[in-house]
């Protein structure tokens, strides 16, 4: 038995319908620029971001939570953040002295430049004294208030936040120094 004869050429499709692109027309098609061109962006909108980069620094610095970054959100972080701004620190007055034992190390006195390197090592064993204090009762009032401790890198938290100088704090503080500290 024979079979009839097929013919291929029905079967084969009828092909895309366009001509295959050349290559260098594909690659220059799929070029950009590595920066974009900004040129055409209006000065409205470039005011416009202006403002509202404006508005997140402004509500940043006033503590506003939409704006915090995600390591100062929540009232356990306001809680220690009050906590460091309601007392005096050590550490806040560390820079201006430190500065000032420079200046005076710079002075070509040996009993002086001794002197001054003895007090400058004596602020710093006495501002890491009253941090590790400061982060102990924190840390005690913290549990006490919220029930539980605060997170892990809440150490350095507020150790930082207390060698930081006052007006230099970001968010700014929002309570006076004597206040008394409680839950928001």
């Amino acid at each position: 038995m024979t079979e009839p004869a097929i013919d291929n050429a029905a079967k084969t499709p009828a092909g895309k319908g366009r001509p295959t692109p050349k290559r260098r027309d594909q690659e220059a098609a799929n070029r950009r620029p590595l920066v974009p061109d900004n040129k055409g962006a209006t000065k409205e909108e470039k005011q416009r971001r202006k403002a509202a980069r404006s508005k997140a620094r402004e509500g940043m610095l006033r503590g506003d939570e939409r704006y915090l970054a995600a390591r100062d959100r929540g009232p356990m972080r306001r809680f220690l953040r009050d906590a460091v701004d309601t007392r005096w620190n050590i550490g806040e007055v560390l820079l201006p002295m430190m500065l000032m034992i420079l200046a005076a190390s710079l002075i070509n006195i040996a009993n002086l430049q001794v002197l001054t390197f003895t007090l400058a090592w004596g602020l710093i064993i006495v501002g890491l004294a009253d941090a590790i204090m400061l982060w102990r009762r924190t840390k005690a009032r913290a549990t006490e208030i919220f029930g539980e401790e605060p997170g892990k890198g809440s150490a350095s938290y507020v150790v930082l936040r207390a060698f930081q100088m006052r007006v230099s704090r970001v968010p700014r503080p929002v309570v006076k120094r004597g206040d008394e500290l409680r839950r928001h």
